[in-house]
């Protein structure tokens, strides 16, 4: 997984759009309220919380891999919610859960046939994994206009032969991996879902710049954003989602 760490109290502001998503993929996620459900990348704990309200007899883990976003979370969930920082990749709960949650995550993750594997060893049988994050096409405009701002001077050396982070799948693909790692009743399909933030250039830098703004000097990285956003105004972002509902088998 990527070991950048985010600003988290910025993300917290901006990100209406990601927290809107998923309220959506938290609908898919059916609960009695005695489950005990993994957040798989919680972020600064906005969708946690509200999972959190519909398990008044259960209980709620939280994980993240950014340390600023898993301090954020702690300030918002419960105190004795247990939350902490983690690598999905390399998830070891020490405990079974009977639901894995996750929005907007599972893209940073380049080995996505070894996560499904960790998200199943993490899962009872008859645990549901509900998730959404970038899928194939996600964002492919957008790149096109940000990649012309890259490789021009004077940002072009720091990206020479760098590819991104990023891991947006195909449907087909994850239902096969899924399938693979152990799970039954799987169902992937990907969702177009175009967006105009309301902060443009803070949206940019937080949410998509971010590894971007680690290879360019820190004395540029406020023209790196305005070039960006001048390049792909008025900003909409193509934005793909790959939504996964799957299943542990009950034996």
């Amino acid at each position: 997984m990527t070991t950048r760490d985010w600003d988290a109290a910025t993300y917290h502001r901006v990100s209406d759009i990601q927290f809107g998503w998923g309220l959506e993929v938290l609908e898919r996620l059916q609960l009695a309220g005695d489950e005990t459900v993994l957040d798989a990348g919680c972020g600064t704990g906005r969708l946690s919380t509200v999972i959190e309200q519909r398990l008044p007899r259960g209980r709620l883990i939280a994980v993240d891999g950014s340390p600023s976003m898993v301090e954020q979370a702690r300030a918002t969930l419960d105190p004795a919610t247990r939350v902490e920082v983690a690598d999905l990749s390399e998830l070891a709960l020490g405990e079974a859960v009977d639901a894995v949650f996750s929005n907007a995550v599972l893209h940073w993750i380049g080995d996505h046939d070894h996560l499904f594997e960790r998200l199943a060893a993490a899962l009872r049988p008859g645990g549901r994994l509900v998730a959404q994050c970038g899928g194939e096409g996600n964002l492919d405009g957008f790149h096109e206009k940000l990649d012309a701002v890259a490789h021009a001077p004077p940002f072009d050396g720091a990206f020479a032969g760098w590819e991104g982070p990023w891991n947006f799948a195909s449907a087909e693909a994850t239902t096969k991996r899924l399938l693979a790692a152990g799970f039954e009743q799987v169902e992937c399909w990907l969702e177009p879902r175009p967006v105009s933030p309301a902060e443009p250039e803070a949206f940019l830098a937080t949410v998509c710049l971010g590894h971007h703004l680690e290879r360019v000097p820190e004395d540029q990285r406020a023209r790196f954003v305005e070039r960006v956003a001048s390049a792909a105004a008025p900003l909409e972002l193509d934005y793909v989602r790959l939504n996964i509902d799957a299943r542990r088998p009950r034996a």
